[in-house]
């Protein structure tokens, strides 16, 4: 029989064919086989997980002498609200609170726990800063009682309360321990809010995402953020809206839809030099009795524009990324003359539009804040909440 023409050679579809029929010996490696490509090292840092991003501002004053503890939770707690001791009750008996805050961009989540007390927003405390965000609170334990023009709202557990800072309002604590949420009112110019307390199914739904949310901000990426707060902004309006018959159909609610469409015009055009109380009655057709009317407890409408003006230029300055001239910056947001513009910021701030250069608040990073003067920190909870939104 003829020789095979393959006969002492591997056949075609051997591996040593394919490597050019080279004769393999013992001191060759192994053949590596890989069943998938290898991953570039490009690829593998894009499959990563990103890093956290939160890092929660906390206070507590458990560390603080019993006599001084309520004067440092006052102090800390006073951008937002005046608090007192129930009546009976000295400061030297000690008022161990711990405040942990979380800074999302467009939304702060607050952990807090705190012995009884009561605390008033009232309208000298409007007057004196222009945080008018909506406040939603979620107790874990305890009650309070919140009146705001007359109504009073109780909180408790299985309750969700949301309420304006942009109306004075006076209640009480039990020693409780609770979850809030600070949303800008930008966050809602296309929806219906108002001032709440409310139960029930929907409710209970709104419960549950919240209480799925709070173990998860510490391990959430930087990309998550803005989702995240628009999620739990569609949650509130969803929540809102679906218990509509539990709102009630009051003259302070009509009041406060009213005074809600007109802080949404204000905020719309705020770049206008043309931003006068004639417009805005014209606009919206009302009168101006009742447009003083509402912002009376505010400082009166002129005072609140340009407060929300000065907000937003003193974000556009602490902007790092925004390096344009301090007289454009000013004229964005309709102011037309460039000195009364610098007394106007100097005058609400406590320094000028150039010093607010160098004046920046991390959106998302904090630290412990030091037990000795929480007012001179930088990254204190009322510069978050001035700085909310914008």
């Amino acid at each position: 029989m003829p020789d095979s023409p393959h006969r002492g050679q591997p056949p075609p579809n051997s591996i040593e064919a394919h490597e050019g029929a080279r004769t393999k010996t013992s001191s060759d490696p192994p053949l590596e086989r890989r069943r998938w490509p290898r991953q570039s090292t490009a690829t593998a840092e894009a499959l990563a997980p990103s890093p956290p991003a939160l890092e929660p501002l906390t206070f507590s004053t458990r560390d603080i002498d019993a006599k001084d503890q309520f004067a440092a939770w006052q102090a800390y707690l006073s951008p937002l609200v005046d608090i007192r001791l129930p009546d009976g009750v000295p400061e030297e008996s000690g008022f161990p609170a711990d405040h942990t805050a979380w800074n999302l961009g467009s939304m702060l989540v607050v952990q807090q726990r705190a012995p009884p007390h009561s605390f008033t927003r009232s309208v000298a405390k409007l007057r004196s800063n222009a945080i008018d965000h909506w406040h939603l609170t979620l107790l874990r334990s305890g009650r309070t009682w919140t009146e705001v023009e007359g109504q009073v709202f109780e909180g408790k557990p299985g309750n969700v309360e949301l309420r304006s800072l942009g109306q004075p309002f006076r209640g009480r604590a039990t020693e409780s321990e609770s979850l809030s949420f600070y949303l800008p009112r930008e966050l809602f110019a296309d929806a219906t809010v108002v001032n709440a307390a409310l139960s029930g199914t929907y409710t209970n739904l709104l419960i549950e995402y919240l209480d799925s949310l709070e173990p998860k901000l510490i391990s959430l990426a930087a990309g998550d953020l803005p989702r995240v707060v628009q999620t739990t902004r569609d949650m509130i309006v969803t929540w809102l809206a679906s218990t509509t018959e539990q709102n009630g159909s009051t003259e302070s609610q009509g009041n406060f839809a009213l005074m809600e469409r007109v802080r949404r015009f204000i905020q719309k055009n705020l770049n206008s030099s043309n931003l006068t109380p004639d417009r805005v009655c014209r606009e919206l057709g009302m009168s101006r009795t009742r447009l003083y009317q509402l912002f009376e407890p505010s400082g009166g409408v002129l005072h609140y524009i340009q407060r929300r003006r000065l907000l937003a230029a003193h974000a556009a300055l602490s902007n790092s990324a925004n390096r344009r001239q301090i007289v454009e910056i000013a004229n964005d947001v309709g102011f037309t003359s460039a000195a009364h513009f610098s007394r106007a910021f100097s005058k609400e701030f406590g320094y000028s539009p150039r010093e607010a250069r160098n004046v920046s608040v991390p959106p998302y990073f904090a630290h412990a804040v030091p037990l000795v003067d929480v007012s001179d920190s930088a990254n204190s909870f009322g510069e978050w909440l001035k700085s909310l939104g914008h």
